[in-house]
């Protein structure tokens, strides 16, 4: 169980993972020393994964971002994740889920045309509904 000075950590390095020991400590009333302990023991309990980079997937070549609710035609689901396979270029998180749908995709892509490429194939295997974002409220305000 994490205490509320790991909650204020995790929190500190989920606004900036490049923050350092020293800073983050000043933020959290620890140490450097003592931050970075904090932070190891963190990692090595893999309450933190991983560290990564946030891009503008626009400027990458990838405008076109969109949300699939898949519904599976039937219960083999084995087509559906060998699609998911050979189309990972384009899927950015693939979620199994209960509720309306099988599954749920957010994906980018170069193009509507490339959409358009993927959602015929998917829809050999599956039926789906889409949605394209517009804006992502959440990361406005990071960046």
């Amino acid at each position: 169980m994490l205490d509320l000075t790991d909650l204020k950590i995790v929190e500190e390095l989920r606004k900036n993972a490049r923050i350092s020991m020293k800073e983050l400590g000043e933020k959290v009333h620890l140490t450097g020393q003592a931050t970075t302990n904090r932070v190891l023991k963190l990692e090595e309990n893999k309450v933190i994964k991983g560290y990564t980079v946030l891009l503008d997937q626009a400027k990458i070549g990838y405008p076109v971002h969109s949300i699939i609710t898949v519904l599976m035609k039937d219960y083999n689901h084995k087509p559906y994740l060998l699609f998911t396979e050979t189309e990972q270029q384009y899927i950015v998180h693939n979620f199994k889920i209960s509720g309306e749908g099988c599954y749920l995709l957010e994906c980018r892509f170069p193009s509507n045309e490339m959409l358009d490429t993927f959602l015929n194939k998917l829809n050999l295997i599956a039926n789906y509904r889409v949605s394209i974002v517009i804006n992502d409220l959440t990361l406005s305000e990071q960046i």
